[in-house]
């Protein structure tokens, strides 16, 4: 790295919106010598990627620069849910482990996360883990390529925890909470009970009750 290189790192989050699997954070380092490179790996906001391209994009990734993923896995959600009842807060401290993690072995000049609530709820968890590392939140944070990469590293984790979860379970969990996620669900306890739904999906989503009482919902 160049004198006066600036060391960042870059958060973001990834199933924070799907019915199915778990919640993910990802934090990477990247100086900014290095932002001719990432872009030239195709490195942009991973939600607007095709998922076989953002899988590949990710395994160069990793190969290239340090990184943190933190999973928490639908049964933990769901606990962790329903003892707080703020997503804000579950995803404050998934940030917070992330950028801890990488904070530990790679000294940063700033973090950069894309803010998703209250700017205090991420600064006060990282505070918590000891960091006084200069921290910037702000919306659409992805246009800062280290953060883009963080939610490629995200999104690529969300799509293979989610693709094991649909092997073990016997059927296809889509991404997203539309309609075919109804169905999917609706399928899946028919297999397994609706207990199942507590260790594959977050119950605390609308799609629940539309699972578990089909009735209430005419289509």
């Amino acid at each position: 790295m160049a004198a006066g290189d600036r060391r960042v790192i870059g958060v973001d989050e990834s199933g924070k919106g799907d019915f199915f699997g778990p919640l993910v954070v990802a934090a990477l380092a990247a100086p900014d010598s290095a932002l001719a490179d990432l872009k030239g790996l195709g490195v942009r906001d991973g939600k607007g990627i095709a998922d076989r391209r953002l899988l590949t994009i990710d395994e160069q990734l990793r190969r290239a620069y340090p990184f943190a993923v933190e999973i928490m896995p639908p049964e933990e959600y769901n606990r962790a849910y329903e003892k707080i009842r703020n997503l804000n807060r579950l995803l404050a401290d998934l940030h917070a482990r992330a950028i801890d993690r990488l904070l530990r072995d790679h000294p940063a000049d700033l973090v950069v996360v894309d803010q998703f609530g209250k700017t205090a709820l991420v600064a006060e968890a990282v505070a918590f883990h000891g960091h006084s590392v200069a921290l910037e939140q702000r919306f659409r944070a992805e246009e800062i390529p280290q953060v883009a990469a963080a939610s490629i590293i995200a999104r690529a984790e969300f799509i293979r925890q989610l693709q094991t979860l649909s092997r073990e379970m016997g059927v296809e969990l889509p991404k997203g909470a539309a309609a075919i996620v109804d169905r999917a669900g609706a399928a899946l306890v028919r297999q397994h009970g609706r207990d199942i739904l507590r260790k594959t999906a977050k119950i605390h989503f609308k799609n629940y009750q539309r699972v578990i009482n089909p009735s209430l919902f005419p289509s």
